[in-house]
């Protein structure tokens, strides 16, 4: 079965930046949108960006202007670069595929310290 693999998360302090990066242990046909998503302690899992297979993307408001998503079709790795990180953006990222069916990443902790 093919799973996400995710990478990049840490900790860092406020104004620092990460990169998360995500790719398929396997080949997963007719990808259309790669996304980043991400849930904080007793907060509802959110999106934070998207990306079509034409390049298309997608920002939550909170990361606009912060966060860059971006994708290699050829490797079907999406990356999320954020800078500017914020105390608010702690959370554990999950990466999702959607295809004709749907796939998580494990998830990675980001840890913004003020």
């Amino acid at each position: 079965q093919v799973q996400l693999v995710e990478s990049g998360g840490g900790l860092v302090q406020a104004g620092g930046s990460l990169r998360l990066s995500c790719a398929p242990s396997g080949i997963i046909f007719s990808i259309n949108a790669m996304g980043w998503y991400r849930q904080a302690p007793g907060k509802q899992r959110e999106l934070v960006a998207a990306i079509t297979r034409g390049g298309s993307t997608n920002y939550a408001d909170s990361v606009k202007g912060r966060f860059t998503i971006s994708r290699d079709n050829a490797k079907n790795t999406v990356y999320l670069q954020m800078n500017s990180l914020k105390p608010e953006d702690t959370a554990v990222y999950y990466c999702n595929v959607a295809a004709r069916y749907d796939y998580w990443g494990q998830g990675t902790q980001v840890t913004v310290s003020s």
